[in-house]
């Protein structure tokens, strides 16, 4: 087995063509680059994932490996991995997120500027790959409510945002 190093651009982008839970990089890649048609295995019953109250459009837990996550050594790239991942899950009910406030300050925004008129000290980063910016500054704790809130304004059940939650 050989390491290679990938930006994270690019990182996103095959981690974005995953089609089963706990598929590898290694496969993604022979999958695309060598046209292997095998069909992807179903998931296991431990891997199966519970049906929401609201249907969606495609879920987290087909686009995130957990075992992907330590690629990201911080909570903060964890944290702009997973709303990334959720946006492409839902790129049409993403929106939503702009909802999820904070007493006195925004959490989400469509730029850096916004968010930062909202509050100090904010630290504003887009979230890969989409238009929305979150703020950064906030606690692990705070991120977390944050993912754990985003994932139900998509549809997510509350055992399935715990999960999303944990991730983090």
């Amino acid at each position: 087995m050989k390491t290679i190093e990938i930006d994270d651009e690019l990182y996103q982008y095959i981690a974005g063509q995953t089609q089963k839970i706990g598929e590898s990089a290694s496969e993604i890649l022979r999958r695309l680059l060598l046209g292997d048609d095998t069909k992807p295995a179903l998931a296991t019953p431990e891997e199966a994932v519970s049906t929401p109250a609201t249907p969606i459009s495609s879920s987290i837990f087909d686009l995130i490996n957990k075992q992907d996550l330590p690629a990201e050594s911080s909570v903060v790239g964890r944290f702009l991995f997973i709303l990334s991942a959720l946006a492409r899950a839902h790129k049409k009910q993403f929106t939503k997120v702009l909802e999820i406030k904070g007493r006195n300050r925004l959490y989400f925004g469509r730029s850096a500027e916004e968010l930062s008129e909202a509050g100090s000290s904010t630290n504003p980063k887009q979230i890969p790959n989409t238009e929305f910016w979150v703020i950064t500054n906030s606690n692990t704790t705070r991120k977390k409510m944050m993912l754990t809130e985003t994932a139900i304004k998509l549809g997510y059940s509350e055992q399935d945002a715990e999960r999303i939650r944990d991730l983090l």
